[in-house]
């Protein structure tokens, strides 16, 4: 209901809350359509993936595995006549921040260069149905209705209810990017695949890394053979894992910095910085999704179908505060669903997609379709080829011969039903996996493709050849 004091009403066709990977491509092709455009953002304009996830921890990753190989070099008969690696966080950090300012500037110009399309900063929450009042930063506002809305708000850490947290000073998986030198005593925690990035990562920088899981075991998703050969690599590094390792309790330490106190009791952990690590949770506390007829489910995310369309009829949700699977190419493909349904025709979903995603540890960890465990709940007949990346020839040319490579198959069709390539590049090796699934070939055409040699993607020959 409007009041006296609201500022005026005012009407487009669409409107976006949100510029991630669904909302910013979906602003475009809805403005090209001919269609009048909002697109409202709060932040900086990319999303999680441009200003905070993908982009600049990749930099980093990218820094580190510099420093990695430079101590290396000797292995390689190269003498570089240093006496040590020497890491300036300055520089790293001014690398990072300079191209994230570039893709985010990127974005930006990509949006504005549309006639019907706006760019409006501000924060967003719903007033009416498919209304939205928008908050600019100088406490202005406006209200604007539309015939469509598109929710991609995306996420943020998750901070737990962990006593003393609040209490001292934390890292998330932003701030942690802005830190002007090397921690003395990085501990982490949580052994997902963000704490695990950001330990080898600043482990290569010069840090003393100590990772905190509660589980049993690091990366409870993947099978079990895949995490004892991710933690065998990254022990022999140097990084510290206990899993098991409840935190009860935070302080700050007169000496070291902070102290986490873990369950059962015993000796607690101290480290100069801490970096909470323990998952994600979807922006949709401030959006008064209510005002709407929606309502978030337990986690916090908008519920949708497999068209991401919500229960409210006109309004949309993609990417991570859908519940889609975190990840940039999801949400890009979350946008690529509802383009084909409103602008072409088309039956687009959700529901077939084959998942994938990429780790970028190093070496990488490449994941396609299911896992052994998954597959096996799922009553497949299955067959496991297995190769250690010990016996591909390309790499142990470039001395890379840490992890293995695992692909499932249905024993009735010879299909593969999914893979894990921890090793080098095995980002890229999945991709052809997730090819050859796609065009529902049988595992015997990758065992006897002729692939050149000596290349990664070779080794799929030897792979699948473990299953005559």
């Amino acid at each position: 209901m409007s009041h006296a004091s609201d500022p005026p009403l005012e009407t487009v066709d669409d409107l976006i809350i949100g510029t991630g990977q669904a909302g910013k491509p979906l602003a475009g092709a809805l403005a090209e359509a001919g269609r009048s455009v909002a697109i409202v953002e709060r932040d900086r304009v990319g999303g999680t993936c441009v200003v905070r996830g993908c982009t600049p921890t990749k930099t980093m990753v990218a820094s580190a595995r510099v420093a990695y190989m430079a101590r290396r070099a000797g292995g390689y008969g190269i003498d570089t006549g240093a006496v040590s690696v020497s890491v300036d966080m300055h520089r790293i950090r001014e690398r990072k921040r300079t191209i994230v300012d570039e893709w985010s500037g990127g974005s930006r110009k990509g949006l504005e260069r549309h006639e019907t399309l706006e760019l409006i900063e501000g924060e967003a929450r719903f007033v009416e149905e498919r209304t939205v009042e928008v908050t600019h930063p100088d406490r202005s506002s406006r209200r604007i209705r539309a015939e469509r809305v598109f929710i991609n708000a995306g996420a943020r850490p998750r901070v737990p209810d962990l006593p003393g947290l609040g209490e001292i000073p934390y890292l998330d998986s932003t701030s942690i990017m802005e830190l002007d030198r090397v921690p003395e005593h990085l501990v982490v925690l949580g052994g997902g695949f963000i704490g695990l990035e950001f330990g080898q990562m600043f482990l290569r920088f010069g840090s003393r890394v100590t990772v905190l899981e509660q589980g049993p075991r690091l990366a409870p998703r993947e099978d079990e053979d895949i995490c004892e050969a991710l933690e065998a690599i990254l022990t022999e590094e140097g990084m510290v894992i206990r899993t098991g390792a409840r935190a009860v309790r935070v302080e700050a330490a007169p000496d070291s910095g902070i102290r986490i106190h873990l369950e059962g009791g015993g000796d607690p952990v101290e480290g100069s910085h801490l970096l909470v690590a323990t998952g994600r949770t979807p922006n949709t506390e401030t959006l008064t999704l209510e005002a709407t007829g929606l309502s978030s489910d337990s986690r916090g995310f908008v519920p949708v179908n497999d068209r991401l369309e919500t229960p409210v009829e006109g309004i949309w949700a993609l990417g991570d505060v859908a519940g889609s699977a975190p990840f940039t190419h999801v949400a890009y493909d979350d946008f690529r669903v509802v383009r084909e349904n409103l602008l072409n025709g088309g039956g687009a979903s959700t529901a077939h997609r084959i998942s994938t995603y990429t780790v970028f540890l190093d070496p990488q960890l490449g994941r396609v379709g299911m896992s052994e465990k998954e597959a096996a709940e799922a009553g497949y007949d299955i067959r496991v080829a297995t190769l250690p990346m010990a016996r591909v020839a390309r790499a142990m040319e470039l001395d890379e011969t840490r992890g293995v490579m695992k692909a499932v198959v249905d024993a009735e069709t010879d299909r593969i039903l999914g893979a894990a390539i921890l090793g080098i590049e095995g980002g890229e090796i999945a991709a052809v996996l997730q090819v050859a699934m796609m065009g529902k070939l049988p595992y015997t055409a990758l065992r006897d493709a002729v692939i050149s040699h000596p290349t990664l993607a070779e080794s799929l020959n030897n792979l699948f050849a473990g299953l005559d």
